[in-house]
């Protein structure tokens, strides 16, 4: 199709891109490719004066076609679409090359490289665009209501905060009671807020709506239909459980953490006088006056850090990032102790103390109040065991900040700071296909630019079911949840992708591999002029392509990522300059 007329951008990016592509090479050797009627370069293609100035190319030289080669399109596949929809174009008619990530920044020992694959990269992209068409967005309507999963304070705000907007919500907790981990606690960092009180308030105000369904002791067993049309089902009570059905157009799950499990032994776990942060925090939480426990005055406390955060490789699947809030989470409750009546010295035994941000503020507070800080080996963390002599509990380690030297101290409490670690919740990863992250929390498609947004279109994450954050981020996360859902929901019809398997009825023999292999059931088995075929929902295929590559007939197609377009790809990508 060499009658296209196909406009073609290179970006620097900033010297992202141009410190290792020649990207005016990149222009000369892409400008005669066939189609091609513009090319030129951009200092960054996606500021608003080069998006005004591919939409002012469109119009006056009559593009059909744009390609853009830049960053990963997960970052901006949505911003050009937009210029192409502006200028007139089929959002669709446009292809995005990534230069940057699977070019520049791959081969920054070789920038005569890069700039070769460079440009085989956008011959590639302009092979496939020139057998583009003007394929048009799927409209669904939605319908105005929403189920939250998860009854924490994430769920509980987010279910709150659809009701002020105008949509119904379904809210479903596990549990019999709502509150979460939230509901145990008293006064809590960053607000200094009592959590019970918080919850109560919130379940209050809940209860007050009509336009709120709450389900305890349920569980989300099964889900059908598409995006803004989703029907679930919920399962409810013990012994003689119900399946009720309701229609949703969105779906926002805020499950919630475990706290870490310590193995047997693990820093004395099991010792009378050890607890976990979470224990520790109810223990303090409990009573206004001096600090007991077991009705003993407690006068010395040892806080050991990063349990179950951090791990190595000396432990069997190791947990190996920062759960964030547990470091703040110790210093807080240490203040909270420090105020109570009564001298208590606190020994806090860290990698590093991770207060981030403003919470600096409370390491500060917390250091003037008494707490004395020891930094600890990476590889050698603290011994506890029980000293024979006075029966109490005793902590062996060593401080980096003191030259090394081994400390022994005598403690009535260890409070071990455990971690967040991911809920198992493998019955509804198979009910809602969600994908986890390496460290078995659900997976977000973008932590900056879409933060609260899954691959399963209208199901959006919050929370911690998706990574470790204190009450505040949670809850602001679940607000983005409800600003997402509100989004597609308020207008009353969502657009889905065009970009969906197409069967061919008058080739295929319905042999059921398609179906198979579709991991979002799209694919289902219909008559077509006395014979079984196979035939894609639109509304439900996601795009993956997974169902193309089994059909032993060839009669299963990609739009926007036909056989032919891919083919055209290849070719770009096999194109050799002679010397």
């Amino acid at each position: 199709m060499s009658d296209r007329r196909i406009g073609v951008y290179i970006c620097h990016c900033g010297g992202n891109i141009s410190d290792y592509v020649d990207v005016d090479q990149v222009v000369t050797a892409i400008q005669s490719a066939p189609g091609v009627v513009v090319a030129k370069t951009a200092m960054f293609t996606c500021s608003d004066a080069t998006q005004q100035e591919i939409i002012q190319d469109v119009l006056e030289q009559k593009l059909d076609g744009i390609v853009v080669a830049s960053c990963s399109p997960k970052l901006h596949t949505f911003t050009f679409r937009a210029v192409a929809k502006r200028a007139g174009l089929s959002p669709y008619q446009y292809t995005q090359v990534n230069i940057r990530e699977q070019c520049s920044w791959t081969h920054t020992d070789d920038p005569a490289g890069a700039t070769r694959k460079a440009i085989q990269l956008v011959k590639a992209g302009v092979g496939r665009t020139r057998l583009t068409v003007p394929l048009e967005p799927i409209v669904v309507e939605t319908v105005p209501k929403t189920l939250v999963i998860g009854g924490g304070i994430t769920g509980l705000r987010a279910a709150l905060g659809l009701a002020e907007i105008g949509l119904a919500v379904f809210l479903v907790e596990k549990g019999p009671e709502l509150g979460g981990w939230v509901g145990d606690f008293g006064q809590m960092y960053p607000h200094g807020k009592n959590g019970q009180e918080l919850i109560t308030r919130l379940k209050g105000k809940l209860r007050e709506r009509s336009d709120i369904t709450i389900f305890t002791g349920a569980e989300v067993v099964g889900k059908s239909g598409s995006f803004g049309n989703y029907e679930v089902e919920i399962r409810v009570g013990g012994e003689r459980p119900e399946i009720i059905r309701v229609e949703v157009g969105s779906i926002v799950v805020a499950t919630g953490f475990e706290a870490y499990e310590l193995h047997e032994d693990e820093f004395g776990r099991g010792l009378e006088g050890v607890v976990t942060l979470p224990e520790f925090k109810r223990l303090v939480d409990a009573d206004a006056g001096p600090l007991q426990y077991q009705g003993k005055p407690v006068r010395d406390v040892a806080y050991i850090y990063c349990v179950g955060s951090r791990q190595g490789a000396e432990v069997e699947n190791p947990n190996e990032y920062c759960s964030r809030y547990c470091c703040t989470a110790a210093v807080h409750v240490s203040i909270e102790v420090a105020a109570k009546p009564g001298k208590v010295h606190q020994f806090h035994l860290h990698r590093d103390v991770r207060t981030y941000g403003t919470y600096e503020l409370l390491y500060d507070e917390s250091l003037d109040k008494g707490s004395i800080y020891l930094k600890v080996p990476d590889d050698a963390p603290p011994v506890v065991a029980r000293d024979s002599e006075s029966g109490r509990l005793l902590v062996t380690t060593r401080d980096i900040l003191t030259g090394g030297e081994e400390v022994e101290i005598l403690a009535d409490l260890v409070v071990l700071v455990t971690g967040m670690v991911p809920r198992t919740n493998e019955d509804l990863v198979k009910v809602l296909k969600l994908p986890l992250g390496k460290s078995g929390f659900f997976n977000e498609i973008h932590p900056k630019l879409r933060p609260v947004e899954t691959v399963v279109d209208g199901v959006y994450i919050c929370g911690t079911c998706q990574g470790p954050k204190n009450s505040a981020e949670s809850v602001a996360s679940g607000l983005a949840a409800v600003a997402q859902s509100a989004a597609i929901l308020k207008k009353g019809f969502a657009e889905l992708d065009p970009l969906v398997a197409i069967v061919d009825a008058d080739v295929c023999t319905w042999c059921g591999k398609c179906a198979d292999t579709c991991p979002y059931t799209a694919v289902e088995m219909e008559s077509h002029d006395g014979r079984e075929v196979a035939a894609v929902s639109k509304t439900a295929c996601k795009g993956c392509g997974g169902c193309v590559p089994v059909c032993p007939v060839d009669a299963i197609d990609l739009l926007g990522y036909t056989d032919a377009q891919i083919r055209a790809m290849i070719d770009g990508l096999l194109e050799v300059a002679v010397p």
